[in-house]
């Protein structure tokens, strides 16, 4: 399996939320074991001796690999969830994001000033969202935060949102909006 592959296997949807968005499906490359372990094992490569301590995954997609991962690595998993999903307390963040406003949450005890942080998800588009779980991660005082998408989609510039925020950010592919 290449890296080639995998990016050619992430289907686009066409006006998906909404009108107007293309977006990129990455359900067609998890459901081909080999792309899936690819995956996996490319981010646990890039990761593994960085001394991560939890993996953070967020809501939906980010759930995917963030537990296989964190499990590869030896680390813990932390889900950030839309509100009412969490049963005990947590501290939120809302955001605007490329069609609306969101709010995200995590448990207040989920994390702590001894931690090292790989927040995952699956597309760094505008950088919004991703922007809004550093700084919820960052209200608990951790180490550092490495971020890693596994797609970015070129020309949104989130990742310019995000510099300053986390101590790192990659993906494993740059996908342009309209590829």
């Amino acid at each position: 399996m290449t890296a080639e592959e995998v990016k050619n296997a992430i289907r686009n949807v066409p006006d998906f939320p909404i009108e107007g968005i293309q977006f990129k499906d990455i359900t067609t490359a998890l459901d081909k074991p080999e792309c899936l372990c690819w995956m996996r094992d490319e981010i646990v490569r890039r990761y593994k001796d960085l001394g991560i301590t939890q993996v953070v995954g967020i809501e939906s997609r980010g759930f995917i690999l963030a537990p296989a991962v964190a499990m590869e690595i030896g680390a813990g998993f932390v889900p950030i969830r839309k509100p009412g999903k969490l049963p005990a307390e947590t501290v939120e963040v809302s955001y605007a994001k490329e069609y609306g406003v969101d709010v995200i949450q995590m448990h207040k005890d989920a994390l702590n000033e001894n931690d090292v942080v790989l927040l995952h998800d699956d597309i760094l588009a505008t950088g919004g969202s991703m922007a809004a779980a550093i700084e919820l991660v960052r209200k608990l005082g951790v180490k550092k935060i490495y971020v890693n998408c596994i797609i970015e989609l070129e020309g949104l510039n989130g990742r310019k949102v995000l510099e300053g925020k986390a101590d790192d950010v990659d993906c494993l592919f740059g996908i342009e909006v309209d590829e």
